[in-house]
Formats: C-alpha cells, structure tokens, sequence
C-alpha cells in the first residue's frame, strides 16, 4: 500500500472540476484507490464520493492506493494534486 498526504492549497478546494480529473485518472488504475479528508473516506474512482468529503483550501487530503499498479496510480495522482489540479 502506498500513502500520500497533501494539504489542498488551490483557491477552490476540491470542487467538481478537480473531482471529476481524480476520478478520470484513478480509473484508469485497477489499484483500489480511497481519499480520506474532513474524517470521511471515499471511493477515488466516483466523482459524487469525492464530492462528498467536502475538501477545502488550507484541509488535508490523504490518497491512499493498493494493487498492482499503485506506484504508477499514485505517481499520476501525486502529479495532479502537486500541481493544483493546473488551476492556479
């Protein structure tokens, strides 16, 4: 199992766009990936569960990714988050 924690600085937080492109991404994985945020977990590959934690600015995000291809899963997913989902 590989473990990240982030602490969400894009001005926005996790709103839909951001959702939505973690969700495209960890789909493409077969790893079962889970985001745990605001002491709630979700399922990285549903948009609505991603939603549902409610992260914003300044909240820590913790990606959590096991399975065979969890290096690249969360190489991917590391990507995105380090770079503000590009939106600042």
């Amino acid at each position: 199992m590989k473990q990240n924690k982030y602490t969400i600085i894009n001005s926005l937080g996790i709103h839909a766009r951001p959702a939505a492109e973690i969700a495209k991404i960890s789909s493409q994985y077969i790893s079962n990936i889970t985001l745990l945020g605001n002491n709630k977990k979700a399922n990285a590959k549903s948009l609505l569960m991603i939603m549902s934690l409610g992260i914003k600015t300044g909240q820590e995000l913790t990606v959590a990714v096991e399975g065979a291809d969890e290096d690249k899963a969360i190489e991917a997913l590391d990507t995105l988050i380090t770079n503000n989902f590009y939106e600042d």
